[in-house]
């Protein structure tokens, strides 16, 4: 442990320091702490919250120092994503922070109704990512988490048992940090991607995008509008403040991402593809950049994980970057909370199912968001007849937008059944009432929730990566359902029993 680093009590009452002893009463291993995560944006930041409220103790690492500004272009937060936090009890908060839209247009022509998801949250939020960064920071500081700005991962390495980081402390300084797991949530240029040998392959799918958050002098007609003339696409969406985001491309304007970008060049391109640029005024942040497409092969090198734009990045389009980087962590936090708990863990085993559960929705998105952004761009007579064709389909047949609207909404997103089960398993549970309360009520302890009929008593499955001293039990409203669910904590169904259940 660094000399630099001190013991600290949180507001739990654990100390975050080697062989400590925490809140359960068992003593940590002898490292600087059980999981270091690399990177303190949404997916570093939720992950360590949720890691450290269960008692795991937390270090998160920044290269950047703490206050420092990050301008960042994600935007949307969907629905699924807003069910995660409502788990947290922070979407209602997040929510009051931006507006909220109901239907999305696309290309001009296709209305999409979001009012129709199955979610407490039927609607696009829009809000500036720092609100989410702030809200999340809130919660790791108030659960233990030990944050250390201003320091860079150097490289790594690891055993059977550790991983061990170098890191430049702030004073410039060499500092070692060792831990059980270690978790790069660091970006697109992820140094812990980097220390791996891991590579990234993909390439860059659109170049010189244009971005600026401004004022508009006229209202514009849609709330979110996103369309193209073949060779400039915009969209523009509010934030509810009277500040408006605003992204833009033109096929005749492709020059590197060091090149000055001002509010002209915006307003042109605006012009082109929406037919007016709403005496847009008063920026307060411009930016060029270009989108890549990439994914790494593995989520999971021993006992490093990589989760967020570090394991996968794509195009904008669809606003999904940031909102798969957050399911990503809630779907690792709970598996490396099992496996380090020190009464009853789970098998080491668990954590392979981050590969296999998260790898191919990464894939999905990128090839959704890829064939938004394609159809965005499309300018020749064949892509812009399949772009109209697309969006009769989604506008004449029902079932097929709601299929499109579950997908980017994050709320379609199923996983395999365990060995052993067969669905629901695997699919998202939704937000039931139950006698005790809210499903995603129940869900904010962190644990698994057992869900039975008044009474009722059922073994666990042997597959359960979970023991009874850490269950939350909740009873149907409905007297006549006899059957049990078993609700993972980042809100999937593990298992169903639809047998009569003993009563107590």
């Amino acid at each position: 442990m660094s000399t630099a680093e001190t013991p600290k009590t949180t507001q739990t009452g654990r100390t975050t320091q080697t062989g400590r002893t925490t809140e359960t009463g068992r003593t940590t291993d002898p490292t600087d702490t059980q999981v270091l995560v690399i990177g303190a944006g949404p997916t570093g930041l939720l992950l360590a919250g949720d890691l450290a409220t269960a008692g795991v103790d937390v270090t998160l690492v920044e290269r950047r120092p703490h206050g420092l500004a990050n301008m960042t272009r994600a935007f949307g937060v969907h629905a699924r994503t807003l069910e995660q936090l409502d788990a947290r009890g922070l979407a209602d908060e997040l929510v009051a922070t931006g507006t909220t839209l109901g239907t999305a247009r696309l290309f001009g022509r296709l209305d999409l109704d979001l009012t129709r998801l199955p979610s407490r949250f039927n609607h696009l939020l829009v809000t500036p990512q720092y609100e989410v960064e702030r809200l999340l920071e809130r919660r790791a500081v108030a659960a233990g988490v030990t944050f250390r700005y201003d320091t860079e991962l150097r490289g790594l390495r690891q055993d059977t048992d550790t991983v061990t980081a170098e890191f430049t402390a702030p004073d410039g300084a060499p500092l070692t940090l060792t831990a059980r797991h270690l978790v790069g949530t660091d970006g697109v240029r992820s140094a812990v991607r980097t220390a791996l040998g891991l590579p990234f392959p993909g390439g860059s799918v659109i170049r010189s995008l244009v971005l600026a958050d401004v004022r508009l002098t006229e209202e514009p007609a849609d709330a979110f509008s996103v369309s193209g003339s073949g060779d400039t696409f915009a969209f523009l969406a509010p934030f509810g403040d009277g500040w408006y985001r605003v992204m833009g491309w033109s096929r005749t304007r492709q020059v590197p991402d060091t090149e000055p970008v001002d509010l002209d060049e915006i307003r042109e391109i605006t012009r082109r593809a929406l037919g007016t640029d709403l005496g847009m005024h008063d920026p307060r942040w411009i930016s060029r950049f270009h989108s890549d497409e990439r994914q790494v092969p593995s989520y999971r090198v021993g006992r490093v994980f990589l989760a967020g734009d570090a394991a996968h990045v794509h195009s904008p389009a669809g606003g999904q970057g940031m909102n798969t980087g957050l399911q990503d962590a809630a779907n690792l936090s709970w598996k490396l909370t099992a496996v380090l708990r020190g009464d009853t863990p789970a098998p080491e085993a668990l954590l392979d199912s981050y590969q296999s559960e998260r790898h191919p929705v990464g894939a999905t998105v990128l090839r959704t968001s890829g064939a938004l952004v394609r159809l965005a761009m499309a300018h020749t007579p064949l892509t812009r007849a399949a772009r109209s064709l697309t969006a009769r389909i989604l506008s004449a047949v029902r079932p097929a937008s709601t299929r499109a609207m579950s997908m980017i909404s994050g709320l379609g997103i199923a996983y395999a059944p365990p060995a052993g089960s067969q669905r629901p398993a695997g699919r998202r549970a939704p937000d039931v009432r139950l006698r005790e309360g809210r499903l995603y009520e129940l869900l904010r302890a962190g644990e698994f929730v057992l869900i039975t009929p008044e009474g009722g008593l059922t073994p666990l499955p042997g597959t359960a990566p979970v023991s009874p001293e850490h269950l939350v039990h909740a009873t149907w409203t409905d007297p006549t359902r006899r059957t049990a669910v078993l609700v993972r904590p980042d809100g999937y169904v593990h298992w169903t029993s639809d047998r009569t259940l003993q009563k107590t």
